[in-house]
């Protein structure tokens, strides 16, 4: 599908993977909105792109409907492509060292980064199904992210891997669903990623990190996920799968 001049809505683009991505469709002709809970931050990368900035919590139905009305009326479409990059990184022990549970952590894991992933594309495609059909018949994209987590969690990542796990598992059946409507959806699982998650860690730490990845021996660029997005959308037969970005790595135990 043709990225230039048709509508595309990046989740969490104010920043790290959604960031690169809005500014790289934007890049490609795109008119890019960016969903964010962070409205200053969204505001700051739409200004710089030509975009727009809209607010919600994507755990929250009813704002996420809010922010699709509110992009149709501002971009005089529904999106061809909805990219899901907003999420949140946790870690704890299922029960800790003091034998404190951490089913709170869970459940706002899980509402975030799963459920959020459900509203936004949930929207998305009740929005691509009211469009006419393309040429080959296809009406829009979704891409969701998942993370290496789903198949090798580290200790403490249990709400986290459940989280992508899950967004992973419903990408086939999704696709098969929204076929006939000729809406694809796609999954990206990244790795180890130069994002704002990890510029917080202590260079030890990060420098053990990179000693985990064969090739490139590096964190990923958010912009090689952005380059990922653009080709899932550009090609139509990516359709029902999730795509390891991950410089062949795999995460040990802890």
């Amino acid at each position: 599908m043709r990225i230039q001049g048709n509508v595309a809505l990046v989740t969490g683009g104010g920043s790290g993977l959604g960031e690169a991505t809005a500014r790289h469709l934007a890049g490609l002709g795109g008119k890019v909105a960016i969903l964010d809970f962070d409205i200053e931050r969204a505001k700051a990368v739409a200004d710089d792109i030509g975009g727009i900035a809209v607010q919600a919590d994507v755990s929250d139905e009813s704002a996420v409907c809010a922010a699709f009305d509110q992009t149709v009326a501002q971009l005089g479409a529904a999106p061809r492509s909805v990219v899901n990059c907003a999420g949140i990184g946790t870690a704890a022990r299922i029960v800790g060292r003091d034998g404190k549970l951490s089913i709170d952590l869970f459940e706002r894991t899980v509402r975030v980064n799963l459920f959020g992933t459900y509203n936004v594309m949930s929207h998305g495609a009740r929005r691509m199904a009211e469009l006419e059909p393309l040429e080959d018949g296809e009406r829009g994209v979704i891409v969701n992210t998942s993370s290496v987590a789903y198949q090798d969690g580290q200790l403490g990542q249990s709400a986290y891997a459940a989280s992508k796990g899950a967004i992973a598992a419903m990408c086939l059946p999704a696709a098969r669903e929204f076929a006939k409507l000729g809406i694809r959806v796609m999954s990206i699982a990244p790795g180890l990623f130069q994002t704002p998650m990890m510029e917080g860690l202590p260079d030890e730490v990060a420098a053990g990190i990179v000693a985990n990845i064969p090739f490139p021996a590096r964190l990923g660029e958010p912009r090689e996920y952005a380059l990922l997005a653009e080709q899932i959308i550009s090609n139509p037969f990516l359709n029902g799968t999730t795509i390891r970005l991950d410089g062949a790595t795999r995460l040990p135990p802890r």
